[in-house]
């Protein structure tokens, strides 16, 4: 039920919608199919993570504070809730923010000092000064509209910790009174991390007498080895900026070196089974995958230096240099006889397998499970300006493609929270919610035509300039060729397991060049274009050239799976 609702965010009287304006609930989202009864372990999956000193919980349960609709219909309206169900001996830390054109799809943590619920030490009182959680002393306002539609004005507190701690959150009333100082806790300042704003929510009009901006957060630092854990809470302020770290409220530490909330061995192959996604490539895709195996077996040669002597590849690839760093020195490369080097580019589907490097995220309250896919060659690109297609001969194509798709899993419950799709040089998060499944609760991925782009959905996305409608084609589409990742993969490295419990391959400690340098002759095949271009939407070849993405005028070699940033980090969206 609204404690308040707002109808426009313009902020001036004359600008609001007609009383008669209803905005729905957005409604709860779960994933199609009932989660299984994971195998036996530590924590995963326990509901409570212990984070040394605080233990915390994952609260999906939501009453609303206040609700805003904006501006006739220009911009999404947003809900504040109210985490409720709270454990108890459990705390609130922050309230949860959300744009109304979603289902609900939400967490905040809720804390509680962990020695208290364990009776040999005994209760820790907030008063005392080295409590994990104390009360906030009082609230700032930081932001309020006080509206008389509906009865019902925003006010955004942030809770003024003690001296040593940190708040996490913000609170929101829909009146003027100040929330009372049981309503949240604060959280020692060493058992926190610094934090920074993520996606933007909703902002108000630039032109406003009251900016306002509302952000989610994340972990400053992220990745294998990072211990900042997400409270997934907001944050508001006049005027903020992506990635901008904040001061004002932090996130939680996890200092429980041995992560027991992560997946074991026979959890994380369950988890893979469970959610494993099928990745279609297009109908008319001639560049299709292989397992690395089949591909040292069916010719690839590795170069040296001067690029006058190779060997071939054995089977395993213990004959690649191993370790060290990309120094330019070693390369693979396709065979040199005219038949073996067709048949590796079109790839063998049969052979084609995922290779799964499973890794802790947002300090082991999450695992993600990124899943690499081998193409031994990434085909020539498709140009599109304006209502123009033209197929490139060779601008676009290098041999050895690594591309990957990564599953995000809350080790609170084990539900599929997000899937990140890898789309070349960067890529984004989707929602378990705006997922496409295909049984159960395994979702579907789309591969682009030759440049094998992860894509959520069928379509055409343009990489490039899409206001102009100028760039290079990403073609998706479902087909008979596709590839079962929950049957088709190999677990590759797992390290939080500890050594020798996943056995990585010689090949993943290649740290070389995956295919030769190539230097595409890109001007003149731009002014070919340009002769076939209507005088009315010709550009300049210069102008033109800055439009397209830079790979397309000429290809490093590709680097394998553990030369990439996110190998360690964390996506790069």
């Amino acid at each position: 039920m609204f404690g308040g609702y707002c109808e426009c965010f313009c902020w001036s009287n004359q600008d609001f919608y007609d009383d008669d304006f209803y905005l729905p609930d957005p409604q709860p989202f779960s994933l199609p199919a009932p989660l299984p009864k994971w195998p036996q372990g530590q924590g995963f999956a326990a509901g409570r993570i212990n984070l040394g000193e605080i233990e915390v919980a994952k609260i999906t349960k939501f009453e609303s504070v206040w609700s805003c609709g904006l501006l006739r219909g220009k911009s999404k309206g947003v809900t504040i809730y109210r985490p409720v169900g709270i454990p108890e001996g459990f705390h609130c830390l922050g309230y949860y923010c959300q744009s109304n054109d979603q289902p609900l799809r939400g967490y905040v943590l809720v804390g509680c000092d962990s020695n208290a619920r364990k009776p040999e030490v005994g209760h820790i009182h907030d008063s005392e000064v080295d409590s994990p959680l104390r009360k906030p002393l009082n609230y700032s306002l930081i932001w309020s509209l006080n509206s008389e539609t509906n009865g019902g004005g925003g006010y955004f507190w942030l809770p003024n910790p003690p001296e040593g701690y940190k708040a996490m959150g913000i609170v929101v009333t829909n009146n003027p009174e100040e929330p009372k100082v049981e309503e949240v806790r604060c959280v020692r300042a060493d058992l926190t991390e610094r934090c920074e704003t993520s996606d933007r929510i909703i902002s108000s009009d630039s032109k406003s007498s009251n900016p306002f901006e509302v952000w989610n957060t994340r972990p400053y630092r992220r990745g294998m080895f990072a211990k900042g854990v997400s409270v997934g809470t907001f944050y508001c302020n006049a005027y903020l900026s992506s990635d901008e770290v904040l001061t004002d409220i932090a996130c939680l530490k996890n200092l429980d070196h041995s992560q027991p909330a992560m997946p074991n061995l026979d959890q994380v192959h369950a988890l893979i089974k469970h959610y494993g996604p099928t990745v279609f490539f297009h109908p008319d895709e001639d560049c299709l995958p292989s397992s690395v195996q089949w591909f040292f077996k069916n010719g690839a040669l590795l170069y040296r230096d001067c690029g006058q002597k190779s060997e071939p590849i054995d089977l395993r690839g213990s004959n690649l240099p191993s370790g060290g760093e990309n120094d330019g020195e070693f390369w693979i490369d396709l065979p040199v006889d005219d038949a073996a080097r067709n048949d590796v580019i079109a790839g063998d589907l049969e052979s084609a397998e995922l290779y799964v490097h499973a890794k802790p995220a947002f300090g082991g309250t999450f695992t993600d499970i990124a899943m690499w896919i081998f193409c031994p060659f990434n085909g020539p690109a498709t140009l599109k300006i304006g209502l123009m297609t033209i197929p490139m001969t060779k601008i676009g194509q290098h041999v050895g493609d690594w591309e990957h798709y990564t599953l995000r899993i809350s080790n609170f419950t084990g539900e599929l929270w997000q899937v990140f799709f890898s789309e070349h040089s960067g890529g984004r998060w989707v929602d378990a919610s705006d997922l496409e499944f295909i049984e159960g609760n395994r979702p579907v991925v789309y591969s682009s035509k030759h440049g094998h782009a992860s894509f959520p959905h069928p379509g055409t996305y343009l990489q490039g300039s899409t206001k102009l409608g100028i760039g290079v084609r990403n073609d998706v589409a479902r087909s008979e060729y596709y590839v079962d990742s929950s049957i088709k993969y190999q677990l590759v490295a797992a390290e939080y397991l500890g050594d020798g419990v996943v056995t990585e391959p010689c090949w993943l400690q290649y740290m070389r060049e995956w295919g030769p340098t190539i230097v595409y002759d890109s001007r003149s095949e731009i002014d070919k274009i340009l002769d076939h271009l209507p005088f009315f939407v010709r550009f300049s070849v210069e102008n033109l050239v800055d439009l397209f993405p830079t790979e397309l005028y000429g290809e490093e070699g590709p680097t394998g799976p553990k030369e990439k940033y996110n190998w360690v980090g964390d996506e790069i969206c």
